[in-house]
Protein backbone atom coordinates (compact mmCIF):
# COMPACT_ATOMS: atom_id res chain seq x y z
CA UNK A 1 0.00 0.00 0.00
CA UNK A 2 1.08 3.49 -0.53
CA UNK A 3 2.47 5.26 2.32
CA UNK A 4 -0.21 8.21 3.16
CA UNK A 5 0.55 11.30 0.82
CA UNK A 6 2.02 9.49 -1.34
CA UNK A 7 1.34 8.61 -4.94
CA UNK A 8 -1.56 5.96 -5.80
CA UNK A 9 -0.77 2.25 -6.17
CA UNK A 10 -0.82 1.54 -10.00
CA UNK A 11 -0.36 -2.12 -10.42
CA UNK A 12 -0.01 -4.07 -13.19
CA UNK A 13 -2.66 -6.99 -13.10
CA UNK A 14 -1.68 -10.53 -14.58
CA UNK A 15 -4.17 -12.54 -15.42
CA UNK A 16 -3.32 -16.76 -15.23
CA UNK A 17 -5.39 -18.88 -17.43
CA UNK A 18 -5.89 -22.39 -17.45
CA UNK A 19 -3.53 -22.89 -20.37
CA UNK A 20 -0.37 -24.81 -19.81
CA UNK A 21 2.69 -22.64 -19.18
CA UNK A 22 2.51 -21.61 -15.37
CA UNK A 23 6.54 -21.16 -15.58
CA UNK A 24 5.87 -18.07 -17.98
CA UNK A 25 3.42 -16.50 -15.15
CA UNK A 26 5.69 -17.40 -12.30
CA UNK A 27 8.24 -15.90 -14.30
CA UNK A 28 6.64 -12.41 -15.28
CA UNK A 29 5.02 -12.35 -11.77
CA UNK A 30 8.99 -12.65 -10.47
CA UNK A 31 10.57 -10.02 -12.79
CA UNK A 32 7.40 -7.32 -12.03
CA UNK A 33 8.76 -7.37 -8.33
CA UNK A 34 12.11 -7.04 -8.99
CA UNK A 35 11.63 -4.22 -11.37
CA UNK A 36 9.66 -2.68 -8.45
CA UNK A 37 6.54 -2.75 -9.87
CA UNK A 38 3.30 -2.93 -8.11
CA UNK A 39 1.27 -6.47 -8.88
CA UNK A 40 -2.88 -7.54 -8.85
CA UNK A 41 -3.09 -11.21 -10.02
CA UNK A 42 -5.80 -13.10 -11.11
CA UNK A 43 -5.63 -16.72 -11.25
CA UNK A 44 -8.83 -18.50 -13.05
CA UNK A 45 -10.16 -21.61 -11.76
CA UNK A 46 -8.68 -23.57 -14.78
CA UNK A 47 -5.28 -21.75 -13.98
CA UNK A 48 -5.66 -23.87 -10.75
CA UNK A 49 -6.00 -27.16 -11.94
CA UNK A 50 -3.38 -26.38 -14.50
CA UNK A 51 -1.21 -25.38 -11.59
CA UNK A 52 -2.01 -28.31 -9.82
CA UNK A 53 -0.78 -30.49 -12.58
CA UNK A 54 1.89 -28.74 -13.55
CA UNK A 55 3.66 -27.80 -9.92
CA UNK A 56 1.61 -30.06 -7.38
CA UNK A 57 0.76 -26.73 -5.71
CA UNK A 58 -3.02 -26.28 -5.06
CA UNK A 59 -3.62 -22.31 -4.95
CA UNK A 60 -6.17 -21.34 -2.37
CA UNK A 61 -7.77 -17.83 -2.08
CA UNK A 62 -7.28 -18.02 1.58
CA UNK A 63 -3.59 -18.94 1.84
CA UNK A 64 -2.79 -17.39 -1.57
CA UNK A 65 0.46 -15.76 -0.43
CA UNK A 66 1.35 -18.92 0.94
CA UNK A 67 0.82 -20.49 -2.20
CA UNK A 68 2.06 -17.75 -4.34
CA UNK A 69 5.55 -17.87 -2.76
CA UNK A 70 6.16 -21.97 -3.40
CA UNK A 71 4.89 -21.11 -6.95
CA UNK A 72 7.58 -18.47 -7.41
CA UNK A 73 10.02 -20.30 -5.69
CA UNK A 74 9.78 -23.04 -8.29
CA UNK A 75 12.09 -23.39 -11.36
CA UNK A 76 10.66 -24.29 -15.01
CA UNK A 77 11.87 -27.57 -14.52
CA UNK A 78 9.70 -28.08 -11.54
CA UNK A 79 12.36 -27.97 -8.76
CA UNK A 80 11.24 -26.13 -5.82
CA UNK A 81 13.76 -23.68 -3.80
CA UNK A 82 14.96 -22.40 -7.26
CA UNK A 83 14.01 -18.70 -7.36
CA UNK A 84 14.64 -16.52 -3.59
CA UNK A 85 11.41 -16.18 -2.63
CA UNK A 86 10.35 -11.90 -3.47
CA UNK A 87 8.93 -9.83 -1.21
CA UNK A 88 5.09 -10.53 -1.56
CA UNK A 89 4.07 -6.87 -0.04
CA UNK A 90 3.41 -5.53 -3.33
CA UNK A 91 1.11 -8.59 -4.74
CA UNK A 92 -2.48 -7.91 -4.24
CA UNK A 93 -4.75 -11.14 -4.62
CA UNK A 94 -8.67 -10.84 -5.96
CA UNK A 95 -10.47 -14.22 -6.20
CA UNK A 96 -11.46 -15.41 -9.71
CA UNK A 97 -14.96 -14.74 -9.24
CA UNK A 98 -15.24 -11.75 -7.70
CA UNK A 99 -16.50 -9.71 -10.17
CA UNK A 100 -17.09 -6.95 -7.79
CA UNK A 101 -13.36 -6.76 -7.47
CA UNK A 102 -11.08 -3.18 -7.79
CA UNK A 103 -9.59 -4.07 -11.32
CA UNK A 104 -13.16 -5.06 -12.87
CA UNK A 105 -14.00 -1.31 -13.10
CA UNK A 106 -11.95 1.27 -15.18
CA UNK A 107 -11.76 4.03 -12.59
CA UNK A 108 -9.22 1.58 -10.99
CA UNK A 109 -5.81 2.83 -10.99
CA UNK A 110 -3.82 0.13 -13.20
CA UNK A 111 -0.92 0.31 -15.80
CA UNK A 112 -2.16 -2.08 -17.96
CA UNK A 113 -2.49 -6.22 -18.08
CA UNK A 114 -0.94 -9.02 -19.24
CA UNK A 115 -2.74 -12.21 -19.43
CA UNK A 116 0.23 -15.43 -19.14
CA UNK A 117 -0.33 -18.29 -20.19
CA UNK A 118 -3.84 -17.39 -22.68
CA UNK A 119 -5.65 -20.26 -22.97
CA UNK A 120 -8.13 -20.24 -26.34
CA UNK A 121 -11.46 -19.89 -24.06
CA UNK A 122 -9.66 -16.78 -22.28
CA UNK A 123 -9.09 -15.36 -25.82
CA UNK A 124 -12.43 -16.17 -26.68
CA UNK A 125 -13.88 -14.55 -23.84
CA UNK A 126 -11.89 -11.24 -23.87
CA UNK A 127 -12.13 -10.81 -27.72
CA UNK A 128 -16.11 -11.40 -27.46
CA UNK A 129 -16.37 -9.89 -24.34
CA UNK A 130 -18.31 -12.18 -22.37
CA UNK A 131 -16.61 -11.16 -18.74
CA UNK A 132 -17.40 -14.61 -17.21
CA UNK A 133 -15.05 -13.85 -14.74
CA UNK A 134 -12.41 -11.49 -12.83
CA UNK A 135 -9.75 -12.38 -15.87
CA UNK A 136 -11.95 -12.32 -18.76
CA UNK A 137 -13.96 -8.95 -17.37
CA UNK A 138 -10.62 -6.66 -16.07
CA UNK A 139 -9.20 -7.65 -19.73
CA UNK A 140 -12.43 -6.02 -21.57
CA UNK A 141 -11.46 -2.88 -19.11
CA UNK A 142 -7.72 -2.34 -19.93
CA UNK A 143 -9.04 -2.61 -23.58
CA UNK A 144 -12.13 -0.09 -23.23
CA UNK A 145 -9.66 2.34 -21.23
CA UNK A 146 -6.86 1.87 -23.62
CA UNK A 147 -4.29 0.10 -21.20
CA UNK A 148 -1.43 -1.92 -22.05
CA UNK A 149 -3.06 -5.62 -22.61
CA UNK A 150 -0.35 -8.65 -23.50
CA UNK A 151 -2.32 -11.58 -24.57
CA UNK A 152 0.53 -14.38 -24.19
CA UNK A 153 -1.69 -17.18 -26.03
CA UNK A 154 -0.33 -20.48 -25.60
CA UNK A 155 -1.64 -23.16 -27.91
CA UNK A 156 -0.96 -25.02 -30.98
CA UNK A 157 -2.24 -25.65 -33.49
CA UNK A 158 -4.74 -22.29 -34.02
CA UNK A 159 -8.08 -22.89 -35.70
CA UNK A 160 -9.73 -20.64 -37.76
CA UNK A 161 -11.80 -19.13 -34.54
CA UNK A 162 -9.19 -18.16 -32.42
CA UNK A 163 -7.10 -16.84 -35.54
CA UNK A 164 -10.01 -14.57 -35.77
CA UNK A 165 -10.03 -13.81 -32.22
CA UNK A 166 -6.56 -12.83 -32.08
CA UNK A 167 -6.85 -10.72 -35.10
CA UNK A 168 -10.29 -9.19 -33.38
CA UNK A 169 -8.14 -8.36 -30.12
CA UNK A 170 -4.76 -6.68 -32.24
CA UNK A 171 -7.38 -4.64 -33.65
CA UNK A 172 -9.03 -3.55 -30.30
CA UNK A 173 -4.90 -2.24 -29.68
CA UNK A 174 -4.10 -5.74 -27.75
CA UNK A 175 -0.69 -7.14 -28.40
CA UNK A 176 -0.88 -11.24 -29.56
CA UNK A 177 2.73 -12.45 -27.88
CA UNK A 178 2.44 -16.55 -28.46
CA UNK A 179 4.59 -17.88 -26.26
CA UNK A 180 7.26 -18.79 -28.89
CA UNK A 181 10.57 -18.80 -27.29
CA UNK A 182 13.52 -18.06 -29.42
CA UNK A 183 17.39 -20.16 -29.56
CA UNK A 184 19.57 -17.18 -30.88
CA UNK A 185 19.57 -16.04 -27.11
CA UNK A 186 22.14 -18.93 -25.76
CA UNK A 187 19.81 -21.07 -24.28
CA UNK A 188 21.30 -23.65 -22.33
CA UNK A 189 18.15 -24.85 -19.74
CA UNK A 190 14.38 -25.12 -19.95
CA UNK A 191 14.17 -21.74 -17.57
CA UNK A 192 16.19 -19.43 -20.27
CA UNK A 193 13.56 -20.55 -23.01
CA UNK A 194 10.84 -19.70 -20.71
CA UNK A 195 12.34 -16.61 -19.24
CA UNK A 196 12.58 -15.29 -23.02
CA UNK A 197 8.88 -15.61 -23.40
CA UNK A 198 8.53 -13.86 -20.32
CA UNK A 199 10.81 -11.06 -21.22
CA UNK A 200 9.08 -10.46 -24.41
CA UNK A 201 5.90 -9.91 -22.87
CA UNK A 202 7.58 -7.41 -20.78
CA UNK A 203 8.65 -5.38 -23.13
CA UNK A 204 5.53 -5.19 -24.51
CA UNK A 205 4.59 -3.70 -21.71
CA UNK A 206 7.44 -1.47 -21.60
CA UNK A 207 8.76 -2.70 -18.25
CA UNK A 208 12.78 -3.47 -18.26
CA UNK A 209 14.25 -6.49 -17.06
CA UNK A 210 17.10 -8.46 -17.76
CA UNK A 211 15.58 -11.94 -18.58
CA UNK A 212 17.19 -12.68 -21.56
CA UNK A 213 19.76 -12.13 -23.50
CA UNK A 214 18.91 -9.17 -26.25
CA UNK A 215 20.17 -9.64 -29.97
CA UNK A 216 23.53 -7.92 -30.87
CA UNK A 217 23.33 -8.09 -34.54
CA UNK A 218 27.07 -9.99 -33.71
CA UNK A 219 26.25 -13.79 -35.31
CA UNK A 220 27.11 -16.48 -32.73
CA UNK A 221 27.46 -13.91 -30.00
CA UNK A 222 25.66 -15.88 -27.27
CA UNK A 223 27.79 -18.76 -28.14
CA UNK A 224 31.03 -16.89 -27.75
CA UNK A 225 30.33 -16.11 -24.15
Amino acid sequence: MPAPGGPPRRPWIVGVSGASGTPYAAAVLRALLAAGQSVDLVVSRAARLTLLDETGISFRDAHWREDLARWLARGADGKPGTFPVPGLDAVRHWPAGDLGAGPSSGSYPARGMIVVPASTASVAGIALGLSKDLLQRTASVTLKERRPLVVAVRETPLNRATLKQLLALDEAGAVVLPASPAFYAGATHIQDLVDFVAGRALDAAGVEHGLYRRWSGELGAARQS
